[in-house]
């Protein structure tokens, strides 16, 4: 992978730049106030983009329940075009890549890990 000057290869720099305005799209600019609700559970993790920026794979969390989660990826892929227009007219591209939607289980995984580090030093301090 070629890197620029800063270290960073052009196609890193695109995708933090759809993750920023993405963010900034849904959590602004969104009508239904159903669909309001629903984002402000979301939180935009990172987003890669292909070399040839054909496709984007935009990772996000949700704070809250399994059924939270499903609702919001299903909303996700309601809006997915109108996100796309969106940011067509926010990053000059010669092609907007097209979207999709990958839940980011890292954080819970690392909640997940946490949790059982702490039961195993609970578990073997001598206090127990």
């Amino acid at each position: 992978m070629k890197h620029s000057p800063r270290g960073f290869a052009r196609t890193e720099r695109v995708g933090s730049q759809i993750c920023r305005e993405a963010s900034e799209i849904i959590h602004t600019q969104l009508k239904d106030p159903q669909m309001n609700m629903l984002m402000r559970l979301l939180t935009l993790t990172t987003v890669r983009v292909t070399r040839d920026y054909s496709h984007a794979r935009i990772y996000y969390t949700v704070l809250g329940s399994q059924a939270d989660i499903e609702a919001v990826s299903g909303a996700l892929e309601q809006i997915k075009g109108w996100l796309r227009s969106q940011l067509a007219k926010r990053i000059r591209l010669r092609r907007i890549p097209e979207l999709g939607f990958v839940y980011d289980e890292s954080i819970e995984q690392g909640r997940r890990l946490t949790r059982l580090i702490d039961e195993a030093i609970g578990k073997s301090s001598p206090d127990s």
